[in-house]
């Protein structure tokens, strides 16, 4: 198949931003400087931003803005290192930094664009700050409920027993039938940095065997990244969700009609055992302007037909005024 996105591109201005609690994000602007403004809102928590997702934008008709969320990617204080405090990097300080970011950049209303845990981060934030979007595009959606970090963390394991016992014994015995989130948390702060790279290896050997079930995706996309991302995408993913991502359960489902107006294209593979369909056509139920459209041969990391049904998505709203 030919390739559906366009040609690389890169950043035209790039810098770092003090977000307060001693946090620099990065950010990085590329394609028309003029042009329709859309942020890339990256998953994880703690994934970064990624180069290829600037292929997805026509470089002519969007101003594309892309950055490191805390703690990850070329965002500083890093946190794979252990004597990073966690205590500012919760979803109401990112929430925060995307304001800061709009306005560090005198952006007045944007599209969203993300996925994973980029989908939930963007609803947060069109719900609370409906008229600064204009459209918004999710690639594999989730609200990061406890439902589904349930699902994710126990329940996916009914399809690979094998692999999910693996992962639950990683953690001490004593908490093998408790919270598995939490537990991995605290082994993320151990002092112990033997301790600490067990545990993010055990984690993502989890994710990844869920991932290699699919049959167009990325094999190994956890385990394939530098360590020093795995150990901070890990200890974020722990921390966050752990928290339930310091959401009241079902808010995002249940507050969807906020985003009235918005008009939204949710692209969900329906193979995604990571993110199951569910949760993408309940969100096309409550929010009043969303498309979904379900990808028949795709995963949680996509297939050609999910990339192509993206572009498409972003090119069309590339025609609509900001």
């Amino acid at each position: 198949m030919t390739d559906p996105l366009y040609p690389a591109f890169e950043p035209y201005a790039e810098g770092k931003l003090d977000v307060g609690d001693g946090n620099h994000i990065h950010w990085e602007t590329s394609g028309n400087p003029d042009g329709k403004p859309a942020v890339f809102v990256h998953g994880g928590p703690g994934w970064g931003t990624n180069p290829e997702r600037r292929r997805y934008f026509d470089p002519a008709r969007y101003r594309l803005i892309c950055f490191d969320q805390r703690g990850c990617g070329r965002s500083t204080p890093h946190a794979s290192d252990p004597a990073t405090d966690l205590s500012h990097n919760t979803t109401e300080h990112l929430l925060g930094d995307l304001e800061r970011l709009r306005e560090h950049l005198g952006v007045d209303r944007w599209l969203l664009f993300g996925g994973s845990w980029g989908s939930t981060l963007q609803l947060a934030y069109a719900q609370r700050h409906p008229h600064r979007v204009t459209e918004i595009v999710i690639a594999g959606v989730t609200t990061t409920s406890r439902r589904e970090l349930d699902w994710l963390y126990h329940g996916a394991g009914r399809f690979l027993p094998a692999e999910w016992e693996r992962f639950r014994d990683a953690v001490p015995e004593a908490d093998r039938d408790g919270d598995l989130l939490a537990a991995y948390a605290r082994l993320l702060e151990d002092p112990d940095p033997d301790v600490r790279i067990r545990a993010t290896d055990a984690w993502c050997a989890w994710e990844d065997a869920l991932l290699d079930t699919e049959p167009n995706g990325t094999p190994g996309a956890f385990r394939s990244r530098p360590l020093r991302d795995r150990l901070a995408v890990v200890r974020l993913c722990a921390h966050y969700f752990s928290h339930g991502a310091w959401l009241e359960e079902g808010a995002l489902l249940r507050n969807a009609g906020r985003l009235a107006g918005i008009p939204g294209v949710l692209i969900h593979g329906k193979l995604d055992l990571s993110c199951p369909l569910d949760t993408a056509w309940l969100l096309e139920r409550a929010w009043p302007d969303a498309e979904l459209a379900v990808i028949d041969d795709a995963g949680h990391t996509g297939s050609d037909a999910m990339r192509t049904r993206i572009r498409q998505a972003l090119d069309a709203f590339a025609q609509l005024s900001a």
